[in-house]
Formats: C-alpha cells, sequence, structure tokens
C-alpha cells in the first residue's frame, strides 16, 4: 500500500460546527474520519458516543475509523456497527484474555466491518503478533490515550518496523498521537501507511496545507 491514508482526528474539531468541519478535511484531501471514543474509566477522559456516529454517517460517506478506548468493547460493538462505523478499532490493554480479542475481532468482522486493534505505549509489539493475520488494521498509540494535543513519544514510533516484519503486506499501520508534518515523515519512513491527526489539521489555518504536508 503506497498511498498514505490520512484520518483527521475529530476530537479536535469544532464540535459545534462538526458537518462543516468534516466537509472541510474531506475537501483538503483526507480519506477517513477518526472517531475517537472514551469512556472516562479505560482512559480519563470522556468524549463523544454511539449518537454522534450516526449524525455523521448521515452526512458523510467517507469512512468512519472509530477508536474504541473503553472497556468491555465487546458490549458496543453491534451499536457502533449499526450507527455506521466503517472500521472498529479496540485496545488490546482492554481485554482480560487473547480468547477476547479473538472474540471482539469476530464480532467485529460479522458486521462486515474491518477490525483493528490499538496499542497504547507500554504495550510492547510482539504482545500483538498473533493477532496480526486476523485484523485489518494495528492502531500504534505514539501518545497516552485519553487527551489530545500531546507529544509525540519517538520510542513509541520504533514498534513499527517490528509489526511490520510480522503483518500480512495489507495490514494498515496507523499511527495516532503528536502527528505532524515531521513526525508523520518519520511514521511513514518506518513503515506506517496511515496517519491519525487531530491538533495538526484541526488547528492549522488551513486543512489542505496541514493534510497534502502528510502525504
Amino acid at each position: 500500500m503506497n498511498k498514505t491514508i490520512i484520518s483527521p482526528s475529530i476530537l479536535s474539531a469544532d464540535f459545534a460546527n462538526l458537518e462543516q468541519e468534516i466537509t472541510a478535511v474531506q475537501n483538503a484531501g483526507a480519506n477517513w474520519i477518526h472517531i475517537d471514543v472514551m469512556d472516562g474509566h479505560f482512559v480519563p477522559n470522556i468524549t463523544i458516543g454511539i449518537p454522534v456516529v450516526k449524525s455523521l454517517r448521515q452526512v458523510t460517506d467517507l469512512t468512519l475509523d472509530t477508536h474504541l478506548m473503553i472497556e468491555n468493547p465487546e458490549k458496543y460493538i453491534k451499536a457502533f456497527a449499526e450507527a455506521g462505523s466503517d472500521i472498529i478499532t479496540f485496545h488490546y490493554e482492554a481485554c482480560k484474555s487473547n480468547q477476547h480479542i479473538y472474540d471482539t475481532i469476530s464480532m467485529i468482522k460479522d458486521f462486515g466491518l474491518k477490525a483493528g486493534l490499538s496499542i497504547k505505549p507500554a504495550t510492547t509489539p510482539d504482545k500483538i503478533y498473533d493477532f496480526l493475520d486476523k485484523i485489518d488494521l494495528i492502531l500504534v498509540m505514539t501518545v497516552e490515550p485519553g487527551f489530545g494535543g500531546q507529544e509525540f513519544i519517538h520510542e513509541c514510533a520504533l514498534k513499527i518496523p517490528k509489526i511490520k516484519e510480522n503483518a500480512p503486506q495489507n495490514l494498515i499501520i496507523q499511527v495516532d498521537g503528536g502527528i505532524n508534518n515531521l513526525t508523520g515523515k518519520i511514521c511513514k519512513s518506518l513503515g506506517a501507511n496511515s496517519l491519525a491527526a487531530g491538533s495538526y489539521i484541526y488547528k492549522s489555518k488551513d486543512y489542505q496545507k496541514a493534510v497534502s504536508s502528510l502525504l
């Protein structure tokens, strides 16, 4: 996969004008919309949920890239699928066992969606090698999940080539956290082919310039 998939995170968007914000990044060349769902338990912050995904589905044809930073993700797969998610990514750390992970992947696939698995900065890549041929996307967090605008953790990016070595060729390797034109280039050089960026795009004065700089 040579093309870089740009997935602006609406965590940094103007929530009073989400439709306009999504249209703006779509016109700027974004491929997906990254939706950060936080429950106040798995991470300390609380953000948005199923009603927002459902509303967004009605106003955009872009891929809805839903990132569940929540406990017990399996309980909400059906609801997020029915709301219009195209991809559902859940956290390795939110699951109690390998079987829990396999079962959650299967649930997502049963709804005809792409399944993603995410790892926090402290999780080593070897923990998820066994799942790489079962998923469509691996999300490497380069900040601690929970809040936007954090500084990129360079050590986390070094997981990318290790994952790539052990992954099927068509696996999407996405990176989220502190992504800008410089850190994005680092991640791409290491093998990432999707970048989730919030503040860098939505806090910029020129969305098109920001998106283009990540390609």
